[in-house]
């Protein structure tokens, strides 16, 4: 994934330190070994670090539009956004890249923050506005992309995919939150929107936070939640159902400018996506496996019969981090 980070001064438009944005940026060198970039305008800094995943050739980020005027950092997919584009550009917005990235851009001049409603994928972003002096941040349904911010007592918000990149801001406050380690012990996690330290918050799933220059608070809600419906028809309607949403949830994350693969198992999850990408894909799948020395802990045997079931579709599985290494080519 992708590591963004920023600064956000909501009473003024003091100058950022860009020393300071690129320390908080490259805490995060991990997440994005194929590119960095930062951006900054008063009292508004961005930092991105980049794997490059669509338009190796032109998604560098943070995205500017072609005024300077707005600017994104984004870590996830939008895996719609070929679609998105289309429905866009007949609106008459242009675009410069092959991006999903600047689908986020002009999906917020075409609908401001509503823009969120149309996105599926798997992201995490902050958008400026500099017209409107209004930081736009959001976060996919599911919460599968982090986002950490704080917000602190001069007014400032900052912000970060991974907690450690807010450490080197100074005055960030560190004391521990005991509510946090009690989640910690009942679940083995820290529910959002809690972290560690009292100080820092996780911005929810399916939550959005705006916050225009000169308020005295962010507006934060939610944009989306689960609907429960009831079930009607046949059995094999059903099934049917099920059937064509997953191929097409699986067709849409196959969007890529990079090789793909599959962690392959052998249970029923991953065995069920690599049988779909098979299905989906004009060239053969590449499966990859886990096998341990002990084997109570050791599902690779159940991989390799999936890799075997579906060859020849299926070219390649290979174990890593065990006492031997397989392939079912």
């Amino acid at each position: 994934m992708c590591g963004i980070v920023g600064i956000f001064h909501s009473r003024d438009k003091r100058p950022i330190d860009r020393e300071l944005l690129s320390r908080m940026n490259d805490t995060q060198f991990h997440c994005g070994p194929d590119g960095f970039g930062l951006w900054d305008q008063p009292g508004l800094g961005f930092g991105h670090r980049r794997l490059s995943i669509i338009d190796l050739a032109a998604g560098q980020q943070p995205m500017l539009t072609p005024d300077g005027g707005t600017g994104v950092t984004f870590n996830g997919e939008i895996y719609n956004y070929r679609d998105l584009k289309q429905q866009l550009q007949a609106l008459g917005h242009h675009f410069q890249t092959n991006s999903d990235t600047e689908v986020i851009l002009q999906g917020w001049r075409q609908s401001g923050a509503d823009c969120v409603q149309h996105f599926r994928g798997t992201f995490a972003f902050a958008l400026y506005d500099a017209a409107q002096e209004t930081l736009f941040m959001a976060r996919d349904p599911m919460g599968k992309k982090p986002l950490h911010y704080s917000l602190l007592p001069d007014g400032a918000l900052i912000f970060g995919s991974e907690l450690k990149s807010l450490l080197p801001y100074p005055g960030l406050a560190r004391a521990i939150d005991p509510l946090a380690i009690e989640d910690y012990l009942a679940f083995g996690y820290i529910p959002d929107p809690r972290s560690i330290y009292k100080s820092v918050l996780k911005l929810p799933a399916a939550h959005r936070l705006l916050w225009r220059r000169g308020a005295p608070a962010p507006k934060i809600d939610a944009y989306w939640e689960v609907k429960f419906a009831d079930v009607s028809g046949t059995h094999t309607a059903t099934e049917d159902e099920l059937m064509a949403q997953l191929r097409e949830a699986v067709d849409l994350r196959m969007i890529a400018d990079v090789p793909l693969g599959a962690f392959l198992s052998g249970g029923v999850d991953s065995s069920c996506i690599v049988a779909l990408m098979a299905g989906l894909s004009n060239t053969p799948v590449k499966t990859f496996s886990m096998g341990f020395a002990d084997k109570s802990f050791d599902e690779s045997g159940y991989a390799q019969q999936i890799a075997r079931a579906i060859t020849p579709i299926i070219t390649a599985a290979l174990s890593i981090r065990t006492a031997s290494i397989w392939s079912t080519a």
